[in-house]
């Protein structure tokens, strides 16, 4: 199993657990995928989209129980995970509070420090 990571806002995964689905991004639904990261990737992503960002958390996604999921060469030509289709909330093993009221200063759990 491979672990992937998607950030989101908390108002966002509120949601997701009423729908039982993970929340497509404006961003996902203009590019037709569900932007993940691979532990080495995650970092720059948060640094790069959610810097100003606060109350976000970390979610960690079992890839096994992903439909539709491509890697496919994105920033600087590295393998980005998409997934294609809808995520569903049990495929999320872990959440971490990412961000608190802090924007840019990010709490990484232990397994990506």
């Amino acid at each position: 199993m491979v672990v992937l990571y998607k950030i989101l806002g908390a108002p966002s995964f509120d949601r997701a657990t009423e729908s039982g689905l993970l929340p497509w991004s404006g961003k996902d639904r203009e590019d037709g995928f569900v932007h993940l990261s691979t532990a080495e990737q995650v970092k720059e992503t948060a640094a790069k989209h959610y810097a100003s960002e606060t109350e976000l958390l970390l979610l960690e996604i079992r890839s096994e129980q992903l439909e539709g999921l491509r890697f496919e060469p994105s920033r600087g030509g590295a393998l980005f995970p998409h997934a294609y289709a809808d995520i569903p909330l049990s495929a999320v093993r872990a959440v971490h509070e990412l961000v608190g009221p802090v924007p840019g200063v990010f709490r990484w759990p232990e397994p990506l420090r």
